[in-house]
């Protein structure tokens, strides 16, 4: 196992200004990661892999310059498959929108990438984002990485089983009745829901369900909860 999967996305980022490792070693390390373990966790439904590739050798392009898109240069980043991104299918585990490919992203993913972060992949969620469990039609079941045949807790839980696996460092996930408190409970790591309207709503599909969500996000470590949650609100 690769060290750097289980690394806190701002040391991670450290150690990419830092040239301890680049940018395309450390997606290398998780794209492995995921193919090895995701097949058992169907914790990510849709993987970027070319668009991150291309992305990750661009970002070790761009330091070899002197240059930095960010505070989260090259670090890589998985959302919950209901936020749009420009490009890549996004479902919310509902059936007409299994084909669906938005042409922009959803604010907070974009402020992420505006931040130097690569999109890995979109994470499991239950239709629509209802439910405490991670299970749908359209994308099947999540499994808890502790145990296969527990779940991951919902509506995150796609996204807090890839965190809690080493598949992803830093999940965009969402919360408007435990979704992104229940499964960092149930899968070991730690989850932060803002106070709604602190972080734009715009651009995830809640639209279809009529309600209103705070967007939110898991990691392993809580000094990237802090983090992570600065580069969503606003970029400095």
């Amino acid at each position: 196992m690769n060290e750097l999967v289980f690394l806190p996305a701002y040391q991670l980022a450290q150690g990419i200004r830092d040239r301890t490792f680049s940018c395309v070693e450390v997606l290398d390390a998780h794209l492995a990661h995921v193919a090895l373990h995701n097949p058992k966790l169907n914790a990510i439904v849709t993987l970027n892999e070319t668009q991150a590739r291309q992305q990750a050798f661009s970002a070790d392009e761009a330091l070899a310059k002197g240059e930095s898109w960010g505070v989260l240069h090259g670090v890589p980043f998985t959302c919950k498959d209901l936020y749009a991104t420009a490009g890549v299918r996004t479902t919310c585990g509902y059936e007409p929108l299994a084909n669906y490919i938005p042409p922009n992203d959803a604010t907070v993913v974009a402020r992420v990438k505006a931040a130097g972060a690569i999109l890995l992949g979109k994470t499991n969620l239950p239709k629509l984002s209802q439910g405490f469990q991670t299970d749908s039609k359209l994308l099947g079941r999540a499994n808890n990485p502790w145990n296969l045949n527990y779940t991951p807790g919902g509506s995150t839980g796609g996204g807090a089983a890839a965190v809690a696996a080493g598949l992803s460092p830093l999940e965009l996930g969402t919360d408007g009745g435990g979704s992104i408190r229940i499964p960092p409970h149930f899968c070991g790591i730690f989850g932060l829901k803002p106070t709604e309207n602190r972080v734009p709503l715009s651009g995830a599909l809640w639209e279809i369900l009529g309600t209103e969500r705070a967007p939110s996000g898991n990691t392993r470590n809580f000094g990237t909860v802090s983090f992570g949650f600065k580069v969503r609100i606003k970029l400095n």
